[in-house]
């Protein structure tokens, strides 16, 4: 019985290596090639290349191109969103150890003719609505009128300040107090040069509300 238990090892053992070996002779292929759209032949980036046989896969880059290892014999499964899948079998007459191919994937999706959509029913309610349709000015007069002295000052009460405004201002609020550092802050109720700029704008008309 012990003579036939290691008879029976030494043959799982033969038999294992026999097809180990068979399997490490078959000469390793580097498949490239570049996946296209059947409809125009341009590239699609992206789409998964699976090895069925050896449960291992890759992508193609943005130009639609890859790369991988293979034996001869694998199925490989070619799949992108927006197309049928699609599989190939690596032949096995391959003499060389490089190989390139140029697969195609079959769009799954259909282009539907172009739709106008209109916000009227019919073409009289689109003639009443033409008919009753309000004027309005051209693209320059409501700029103009965007852009008026009262449109300018509401905006400007209802914008919060910017960074560059509040660091001006803060800016000048420090010099005010290194000019007066020591001394009361300066007052223009009784400055006669204040007083003086006061007046010349006043007789000068600059102080009217336009």
């Amino acid at each position: 019985m012990y003579k036939l238990t290691i008879v029976f090892t030494l043959f799982f053992i033969i038999v294992g290596y026999s097809q180990k070996s068979e399997k490490t002779n078959h000469k390793l292929i580097q498949l490239s090639g570049v996946v296209v759209s059947s409809d125009s032949l341009k590239s699609i980036a992206y789409s998964s290349i699976y090895n069925k046989t050896v449960k291992r896969g890759t992508l193609s880059d943005a130009y639609g191109y890859f790369s991988t290892v293979v034996l001869p014999g694998d199925t490989l499964i070619f799949n992108r969103f927006g197309y049928f899948k699609s599989s190939y079998i690596v032949p096995d007459t391959l003499t060389d150890d490089r190989y390139s191919i140029i697969h195609i994937l079959r769009c799954d999706s259909i282009n539907p003719p172009v739709i106008t959509i209109y916000p009227w029913p019919s073409k009289e309610d689109f003639s009443r609505a033409f008919v009753e349709m309000e004027t309005y000015d051209d693209a320059l007069r409501r700029a103009q009128k965007m852009l008026s002295g009262s449109n300018l000052a509401y905006l400007a009460t209802t914008i919060e300040n910017d960074a560059t405004s509040v660091f001006a201002w803060q800016k000048n609020q420090q010099y005010t107090r290194l000019y007066t550092i020591g001394q009361s802050p300066v007052n223009n109720l009784f400055n006669p040069v204040a007083w003086s700029q006061f007046i010349d704008a006043w007789k000068s008309g600059k102080l009217k509300i336009k």
